[in-house]
């Protein structure tokens, strides 16, 4: 079988996701690397004196003292102006990421907590404002170059250096924050986790394998919420101690609650229920990290959003399809539907259910299909997706893209009269008016 058509799982590849997905991980890591990058320049300081004691350079010495003292002020006022900073800069961060979830969808929101330039700005900034607090406690009231035993002089140009990584990092979190705001980034930053989600998963071999007959079923234990995604590598390694193949019934995305049904279990026993804990995560809101559905999801969430009387913004329904039909697109001839996670040995040991074609193009079009009827820009779009999508598609994939532009043409025909109108909106138009 080729290498292509199947991928072994990474262990650690859900605690990853996991921990990009909240946004207290780095802050936390930063304000420990402050705390023993603080501990180490302690060190190098107090060496550094008992050095030059040892060697008599009082008059050096006291030079250091002296330069210490007039950085003393500067530090000072940087650890109390910090966070004041802090507070200022997120407070107008948050007012601007609530206005983009409220113009375009509030799954937006999720982008900014992923954002890595957001967790950076705001790790080395409360690191600036430890570090700064840490090194004020490494002064010492003595001046006499005899008596001293440490003089921050290492953690005094650390503490500078660091306020000159926060502005430039201010700089780069501001125009991060304003391309949020902003519908052309947010929908490329949708498309390109889709694309991402899509190429970690394994090439579906056409025509499956064959599993063993049914033999047990294991129910969903825990609080009820949207499954998020599963501990694959866990599965497959629990599966093939016990001989059997695990399919998963749920698709990722769906919601469960306790007693349902989450794994079948095929040609053997099923595992006790010790080997199979953390191996199925639940979660208030779905995410991109074996969702294959969820950037069409977001896409045509903001899709109809625009479409609405109140916003009435086609333009941006428009550039939301042009991200729909460019992963259509590349999904077109790819093979779809159960993929098959294999051992080392390359056995089948857990069977996982994605999204068909049709599914795909169900949820990319319908929608937003369902409100194009009295938006010429937005039907004229459609059609040309759908005449692209029907050229790339093989013959037995066309069936659901015929099926929507015939619902759209009717739709058209049924509620504009005139037949100029009509016309107008049923001419294909890869931008809708251009």
């Amino acid at each position: 079988m080729s290498d292509r058509s199947y991928r072994r799982p990474r262990l650690l590849s859900p605690l990853r996701e996991h921990l990009r997905d909240t946004f207290w991980f780095a802050p936390t890591a930063g304000l420990v690397c402050a705390m023993l990058l603080w501990w180490v320049a302690d060190e190098v300081d107090a060496r550094l004196v008992a050095y030059l004691k040892d060697q008599e350079a009082y008059e050096e010495l006291g030079d250091l003292i002296s330069f210490a003292e007039d950085t003393k002020t500067i530090v000072t006022t940087i650890s109390s102006a910090m966070m004041t900073f802090i507070g200022v800069v997120f407070s107008i961060s948050l007012v601007a990421v609530q206005m983009a979830s409220g113009q375009l969808t509030p799954r937006v929101v999720r982008i900014f907590v992923r954002s890595r330039i957001s967790k950076l700005t705001l790790t080395v900034f409360l690191s600036t404002f430890l570090f700064s607090l840490l090194v004020l406690s490494s002064y010492e009231s003595e001046t006499d170059p005899r008596r001293v035993t440490s003089v921050p002089l290492l953690q005094s140009v650390l503490t500078i250096l660091l306020v000159l990584l926060s502005l430039f990092l201010f700089i780069g979190y501001v125009s991060s924050t304003l391309r949020l705001m902003q519908i052309g980034p947010v929908v490329e930053r949708i498309t390109r986790d889709s694309f991402q989600v899509l190429h970690r998963q394994p090439v579906v071999v056409p025509g499956g394998a064959r599993l063993p007959p049914e033999t047990a079923r294991i129910a969903y234990q825990g609080r009820a919420g949207v499954l998020l995604d599963v501990n694959v590598a866990r599965l497959v390694r629990t599966a093939r101690r016990q001989g059997v193949v695990l399919r998963l019934i749920p698709r990722i995305g769906d919601f469960v609650v306790p007693g349902t049904p989450v794994l079948a279990v095929h040609g053997g026993s099923a595992p006790p229920r010790r080997a199979l804990r953390y191996t199925v995560s639940v979660g208030v809101e779905r995410t991109f990290h074996q969702d294959l559905a969820f950037g069409l999801r977001q896409l045509s969430d903001i899709g109809l959003r625009s479409l609405s009387p109140a916003v009435n913004d086609p333009t941006t329904a428009v550039q939301c399809l042009d991200r729909v039909v460019q992963f259509l697109a590349a999904v077109a001839r790819r093979p779809l539907g159960e993929v098959h996670h294999r051992d080392r040995r390359g056995d089948v040991r857990l069977v996982q259910d994605v999204p068909g074609w049709t599914d795909l193009v169900d949820l990319g079009l319908a929608e937003m299909r369902l409100h194009a009827q009295g938006n010429p820009q937005v039907s004229r779009r459609i059609l040309a997706g759908i005449d692209d999508l029907l050229l790339l598609a093989p013959e037995e994939r066309r069936e659901p893209l015929v099926r929507h532009r015939t619902l759209l043409v009717q739709a058209v025909e049924r509620t504009v009269p005139e037949a100029a109108e009509r016309e107008f909106a049923l001419t294909p138009d890869h931008q809708g008016i251009g």
